[in-house]
């Protein structure tokens, strides 16, 4: 006698959907990247030459080496900066703490390439500052391009990663170890290598992981004041467009590279983290102390400036774009010219900022509390590999999966190149996880026993979804949201391969009115992008009920 099988509910139609839509616009795009990247444009045929190519011409491997030292440097430095900024501001009295946690927030939060553009108007070969040292103190300052602008500009950007990573960190620490190592005779020094330390590792680790990430994948600091100093971003970028004509399977191979870099990387970190981790219930964490006099000046110094210099973007771009502009050049004087040209003549790229950002999010939102229900409520083979699968994108550099789709969709069945389909469709995959994570840590504090209660009353499990568990999700759902909204109207990299002339962003306006050194209409741009990511933060602050950020 053949044995009934299982009723197939409504979860089983949606995770057969949901992993046909990871299938087709993450698994398909990643096979044609690696798939171009053997393909000989000219026969069609197998070929192992763009690899030869990469490897054997010191061009494209030095670009390699660069990625990596720039990327390492950052990293390095984003420890050394945000560990011992976290350390002092939670075991210590720091005035205006909150103020602090704020403008870091802002900072991280804000377009790298803006950074980038506004250290240009400050320390560029006729910046503010490059001028006022070298007319009034005979003082030649140091060129803000090449590896050393990139360095300044992404530390300062990423060190707040970090900053929050070890901050949440040193709360779970209880302060009776502190109190058993004084009592034991340690010094506050050795207290903090022996005890502290190795506590926060993995915490370190796991920040130092995304500040990582981050630098290796970022596309606009590079290519705005690199000068000669090629990144793979850059690279990649380059080849692609410059090969559009003909064929783009070199870059293709210098993309799949890449996502190999970044998987390796990836791997390693979390073998490390789990081989380091540990779990601890702080019954008493940490209480801040004051600090005798001179080390207080000097923690204060240290926290201050590092936050001023971290806020210089956002200030410098505000103030610039109330300047009066003569063609490219501002003049003494204020006005709003900027902001009229901006609306006359790049409203499209506001409103499309603003309309595939919040299609982008309406679908992210959907996917996101459906793939958090699936992977916490209805664990199983395929929906352990869609969780697995939604982080993936998280590694993967914005420029990368702009080429992974474009050669995915650029020929039938399914034409997707050109329209802004493929924008919100890259917006979705590289943003997701934000939401997603959102998701599944407010489910695990939603008893089951709720949704049981309503089955049992004669809900589907489908109603039950929609009436019980969606609105009881709500709250940490939008959390996520916020920053994933934050993160896509950023977005840059993803969006410089994607683009036309009709579907461009704010993002890629900045960059372009940049590259044409139309400074008052990308510092109007920049200012607007930077109103809209505090007013989102404090939206974000509001449904949290907080005033800290949780990465």
């Amino acid at each position: 006698m053949k044995q009934a099988s299982a009723p197939r509910d409504f979860w089983f139609w949606t995770t057969l959907c949901i992993a046909g839509l990871f299938a087709l616009f993450l698994v398909y795009p990643l096979f044609s990247l690696f798939a171009s990247s053997f393909i000989d444009p000219e026969s069609g045929g197998f070929t192992l030459s763009h690899y030869a190519r990469f490897f054997g011409k010191k061009y494209y491997s030095r670009a390699l080496f660069n990625s990596m030292s720039v990327t390492a440097c950052v990293t390095v430095l984003a420890v050394l900066i945000g560990g011992p900024m976290a350390y002092l501001t939670s075991a210590f009295h720091i005035r205006g703490k909150r103020v602090i946690d704020t403008l870091i927030i802002v900072s991280m939060l804000s377009p790298p390439f803006i950074g980038a553009y506004s250290w240009i108007l400050l320390g560029g070969r006729s910046g503010v500052i490059t001028t006022f040292m070298s007319e009034y103190l005979g003082i030649r300052m140091p060129t803000i391009y090449g590896f050393s602008g990139i360095l300044l500009v992404l530390t300062l950007k990423l060190y707040p990663f970090i900053y929050l990573y070890v901050s949440g960190a040193l709360k779970s620490i209880d302060i009776a170890l502190s109190e058993a190592a004084e009592s034991l005779g340690c010094d506050p020094l050795r207290k903090v290598a022996t005890i502290v330390l190795p506590l926060v590792t993995p915490t370190v680790l796991a920040g130092g992981l995304l500040v990582f990430m981050n630098a290796l994948a970022d596309f606009g600091t590079p290519m705005l004041i690199g000068e000669g100093f090629v990144v793979m971003p850059v690279l990649i970028y380059s080849e692609f467009v410059n090969e559009m004509g003909g064929e783009a399977n070199f870059a293709a191979a210098l993309a799949a590279i890449m996502v190999v870099i970044t998987c390796l990387i990836f791997l390693g970190q979390k073998y490390v983290v789990n081989r380091k981790s540990f779990t601890m219930s702080a019954m008493r964490p940490m209480k801040p102390t004051t600090l005798p006099p001179l080390p207080s000046a000097l923690a204060h110094g240290f926290i201050y400036v590092l936050v001023f210099l971290s806020i210089i973007p956002q200030i410098t771009v505000v103030y610039t774009s109330f300047m009066k502009v003569n063609g490219v050049v501002f003049t003494p004087g204020y006005s709003l010219d900027s902001y009229r040209t901006i609306f006359d003549k790049l409203g499209a790229a506001i409103t499309n900022t603003y309309l595939y950002g919040l299609s982008a999010i309406a679908i992210i939102v959907l996917l996101g509390m459906f793939i958090a229900y699936l992977s916490t409520r209805r664990k199983n083979l395929i929906t352990s590999m869609i969780d697995t699968f939604t982080m993936f994108p998280y590694i993967i550099p914005g420029s990368v999966l702009g080429i992974t789709l474009l050669l995915a969709f650029n020929k039938p069945p399914l034409v997707l190149s050109g329209t802004a389909m493929i924008l919100v469709l890259a917006f979705v995959v590289r943003r997701l996880p934000y939401t997603l994570r959102s998701s599944a840590a407010i489910l695990y504090q939603i008893s089951p026993s709720v949704e049981e209660a309503s089955i049992s009353l004669g809900c589907s499990p489908m109603k039950t979804f929609f009436k019980v568990t969606a609105i009881m999700m709500l709250p940490g759902v939008m959390a996520g949201a916020i920053l994933s909204w934050i993160t896509v109207i950023n977005e840059l990299s993803a969006s410089m391969i994607l683009y036309t002339g009709g579907t461009r962003t704010m993002s890629v306006a900045i960059y372009t009115e940049v590259i044409r050194a139309s400074y008052g209409t990308a510092a109007a741009l920049s200012s607007i992008l930077t109103l809209t990511t505090i007013v989102s933060l404090m939206v974000f602050f509001k449904l949290t009920g907080g005033k800290e950020l949780a990465l």
